[in-house]
């Protein structure tokens, strides 16, 4: 009766555990996809002014992932194209996205910049899955 038990209890912290597992696991996709907001920006860039404007995008971009809305913001360069620069933002949310461009960084890029970007096709976009490995 004893082993019974034993096995009983076992199985019984088996299932809790993966129970336990498929919530995490669910939970934290949801926390991934759910309400987030994407902001595409394609850029050309004068090809004299690029070293200038990649030290300003990168000042903004670390400033922007500490903003609390803001979850990524990942500078692209097109390899046929150096000149073709490629923006993901990741936001919480719309809100999130304009709480960003009312900061002074953001402010302090576009006036840096303003004359440095020759065409600028910015795309929102809803979020529908993010897959990613860990780092």
């Amino acid at each position: 009766m004893r082993k019974i038990a034993v096995i009983s209890a076992a199985a019984i912290a088996l299932l809790a555990g993966a129970s336990l597992s498929m919530f995490l696991q669910s939970r934290d996709a949801a926390a991934q996809a759910g309400g987030a907001y994407v902001n595409a920006v394609d850029l050309v860039v004068i090809p004299s002014e690029m070293p200038k404007f990649l030290e300003a995008i990168k000042e903004n971009a670390a400033n922007s992932v500490k903003e609390p809305g803001c979850r990524e913001f990942n500078i692209q360069v097109l390899a046929n194209n150096p000149n073709h620069v490629f923006l993901y933002e990741v936001y919480d949310s719309a809100a999130a996205l304009d709480a960003h461009r009312q900061t002074d960084h953001f402010k302090k890029f576009q006036a840096t910049t303003a004359n440095m970007i020759v065409d600028r096709n910015v795309r929102p976009m809803s979020s529908i899955a993010f897959n990613s490995k860990g780092r």
